[in-house]
């Protein structure tokens, strides 16, 4: 085991004392998977910057039309989603396996919460898979191992980083895990990311005072040029990196603002 492994190995235990994204995220989405220090983290975000449970709201309608595109219309079979979070309604196993009951799909997240959960909720259809790691993002060497074990890596697949690589600060680092990722999958996958952007002030100060005083892991916005570098070498779906409620828009029951400050798109890999 690589120094880098060990450091980057998630823990199993649950920490009810600090905060973390996945049960925050969970709280601001209405769910129930949360504790104190997640409420209080959650609150104090939204005092600064009220705009975040829609962001929440519209991370979580993106993913839904990005599989679905991916599913149906891309033909994709099999799904690679890191940064899983609480399992809710619509996961990504339930959305691909509605248009396609084949479809293969393996989660990654790092909270033992989530992998609590996973266990009991994330089932199949008779003709799918679906399957859980406890990994970390920075480590996609081992994520790509274990994923192999239910997915065929020489087919096509649907890679999601859906609002992870915020948690990994240092540009560079995040890009090269990306084409880490990326390099391992075959022509004709696809990556859909999102993550939240320095487009709007409120929302940048609202995370520099999360990241200043929850203890949790720090959360870095980038701009939507620094999140298209994420595509490089990809051919990128219109309409291209946007924010999200204008990715392929569809009516929703809680409504459409203009513009959130979250970012993202979708790639094929040539």
């Amino acid at each position: 085991m690589t120094e880098r492994t060990k450091a980057q190995r998630p823990a199993t235990q649950i920490d009810t004392t600090v905060p973390h994204s996945a049960r925050i995220w969970n709280y601001l989405l209405g769910g129930k998977d949360h504790y104190a220090v997640d409420r209080a983290a959650g609150d104090k975000v939204c005092e600064v910057f009220p705009g975040m449970v829609d962001i929440t709201r519209h991370s979580r309608a993106f993913i839904g039309r990005v599989v679905r595109h991916l599913a149906g219309e891309a033909g994709i079979r099999q799904f690679l989603d890191i940064g899983t979070g609480l399992p809710t309604v619509d996961n990504t196993h339930e959305i691909a396996q509605r248009v396609a009951p084949e479809s293969r799909i393996v989660y990654v997240d790092n909270d033992p919460l989530v992998l609590a959960h996973a266990q009991a909720l994330l089932t199949s259809t008779r003709e799918g898979a679906t399957s859980y790691l406890h990994a970390d993002v920075r480590d996609p060497a081992g994520i790509l191992a274990a994923a192999a074990e239910t997915l065929d890596l020489d087919q096509p697949v649907g890679l999601m980083l859906m609002g992870v690589l915020g948690l990994v600060q240092d540009e560079d680092e995040a890009r090269a895990v990306t084409r880490e990722l990326l390099d391992a999958l075959p022509s004709g996958s696809y990556l859909g990311y999102n993550d939240g952007s320095t487009t709007d002030p409120a929302y940048v100060e609202a995370i520099r005072r999360f990241n200043a005083g929850s203890g949790a892991v720090p959360y870095t916005p980038r701009t939507p040029e620094q999140m298209a570098g994420f595509f490089e070498g990809l051919e990128v779906l219109e309409p291209g990196i946007v924010s999200l409620p204008h990715w392929r828009p569809e009516a929703l029951p809680f409504g459409e603002p203009p513009r959130i400050a979250c970012y993202g798109g979708v790639g094929r890999k040539p």
